[in-house]
């Protein structure tokens, strides 16, 4: 069939065997006429609307020229644009006869934002048609090398892929529907536990020097190794889960009104030994005895509670190592998809690769994981603690508290990250000086150590909407518990002897 008959007239094909992909050539005939009518309607669909989202070759090279032509603030009309199209046979039409007819059809611009939708959602249709028949034709030609498991997440990623390009609802919105939102997000705060505009960490002080874990927010939680970055974010994504509580909308799905669901992305832990971190913080018997089994029947009943508890949580854990940004992204989609999702927690970002060959360009790669997780806390509204190493100059300092300028590869940490913070715990440090016992210095010693015993610090070295600064924890090392410090101004007044 020609191709100019198939655009001047549509032949009824009653017996075909086959499917036609779904497309409409009068929408597109009726945007392109009142293009070139009006030059105005270009920009009504030019924020999602590009050239291969038409099904007619021909009409994607007249988009394409009447595109290039407006940008260049020249005007697109059927005179101007025949000497970039070239002569063809249409069906007894030529271009520029067919370009004049376009036009002269063409009687408002009106209806051109309709007439890019559907030719956009068309478009939409048959590449998830392609993509259909792509994954068809892979699991039956599958090569030896190439796993379910790898065929359904390239699937889910081009399935992902298509769903965040071009949509045709973003662009400028009034800045009164900005106002209503951020009256809406003052009012649930005001309702929520503790008045916190984000999600509460189940940390006092923290949550006061922070507003709680605010929605969008990338947050680096970074320490050097055996400062508690891991049990930090577990006490947190625990406490958040453990919180939760939703309520029914009208439309019968769940909304948060307070605490969260958890999705726990563990590179470096595995599931059970992140369970048995957790199970030791709730029951207070020490992970190592529960390891061994060396436990009394009392702690048992203890750990057997504390389990029960736990059962009905919303915390789903993800203990994949070596996964790539990509995969991380869409399993996290996928979270949210079918069980909901209100925090994200990985650790740790070095653990996560890029698209690229790993090790290639680590900086580079950085950079690429660290937008993408600054992304995907934005698309999915929700607060990704991501859990980052130090490099080792923190060490050769005798002020050993950590700065921005430690984080590794530090530049796309420190610029993506909303908020950034280091897990310091001074106890560690001392323990490893301890002097000769009996002499003066390990007097002195010991009156640091029991002021540092049973503390840690948190340090803020960034936050886009807070204060910086350093908020106090307690920490119970054999249990990896961290809680609030007690204020001793807090403390009720001790009765006299």
């Amino acid at each position: 069939m020609a191709q100019g008959t198939a655009l001047v007239a549509r032949l009824d094909e009653p017996d075909r065997e086959f499917r036609l992909a779904p497309s409409n050539v009068e929408a597109e005939q009726a945007l392109i006429g009142a293009i070139l009518v009006n030059n105005e309607a270009y920009y009504r669909v030019s924020d999602f609307l590009l050239p291969e989202h038409f099904h007619e070759e021909l009409h994607r090279r007249i988009y394409e020229v009447t595109a290039s032509l407006i940008k260049a603030g020249k005007v697109a009309t059927p005179i101007t644009l025949k000497t970039y199209l070239g002569d063809a046979d249409l069906g007894g039409l030529t271009v520029s006869q067919y370009l004049a007819r376009l036009a002269a059809e063409a009687t408002t611009i009106i209806n051109a934002l309709d007439y890019g939708r559907t030719i956009y959602d068309l478009a939409t249709r048959r590449q998830l048609i392609t993509i259909g028949e792509d994954m068809v034709n892979t699991a039956f030609d599958a090569p030896v090398e190439s796993s379910p498991r790898e065929q359904i997440e390239e699937a889910e990623r081009k399935l992902f892929a298509l769903a965040e390009t071009g949509r045709y609802d973003g662009g400028f919105q009034r800045f009164t529907d900005a106002l209503t939102a951020a009256i809406d997000m003052a009012a649930k705060a005001y309702q929520r536990e503790g008045k916190l505009s984000g999600i509460s960490t189940g940390l006092v002080d923290l949550d006061r020097m922070m507003g709680g874990l605010q929605g969008s927010d990338l947050i680096i939680l970074a320490g050097r190794p055996a400062m508690g970055k891991t049990s930090l974010v577990t006490n947190i994504g625990f406490n958040v889960a453990k919180a939760y509580r939703a309520e029914k909308r009208q439309d019968g799905t769940l909304e948060t009104v307070n605490g969260g669901i958890v999705g726990f992305f563990s590179l470096e832990m595995s599931a059970e030994q992140l369970a048995t971190r957790i199970i030791a913080e709730q029951s207070g018997v020490p992970s190592y005895k529960i390891r061994r089994g060396d436990i009394r029947e009392d702690e048992f009943y203890k750990i057997t509670d504390a389990a029960r508890e736990m059962q009905s949580m919303p915390f789903y854990i993800d203990q994949t190592g070596g996964i790539s940004i990509a995969q991380l992204t869409a399993r996290a989609r996928r979270l949210k998809r079918q069980r909901g999702l209100d925090m994200l927690i990985v650790d740790y970002l070095q653990l996560l690769s890029g698209s690229g060959k790993r090790g290639e360009n680590r900086v580079q790669e950085l950079t690429e994981i660290t937008t993408g997780l600054k992304a995907l806390a934005k698309e999915l509204a929700v607060p990704i603690i991501a859990l980052s190493q130090l490099s080792r100059q923190v060490e050769s300092r005798d002020d050993k508290r950590p700065q921005l300028s430690d984080l590794r590869e530090s530049g796309s940490i420190e610029q993506d990250a909303d908020v950034v913070m280091f897990v310091y715990r001074d106890e560690y440090y001392l323990k490893m000086k301890e002097p000769k016992p009996g002499t003066e210095e390990h007097f002195k010693w010991q009156s640091e150590m029991d002021a540092a015993h049973g503390k840690a610090e948190v340090i803020i070295g960034k936050q886009r909407h807070g204060p910086t600064g350093t908020v106090q924890l307690s920490f119970q090392a054999d249990i990896t518990r961290f809680g609030n410090l007690a204020d001793e101004d807090k403390l009720p007044e001790r009765m006299g002897d």
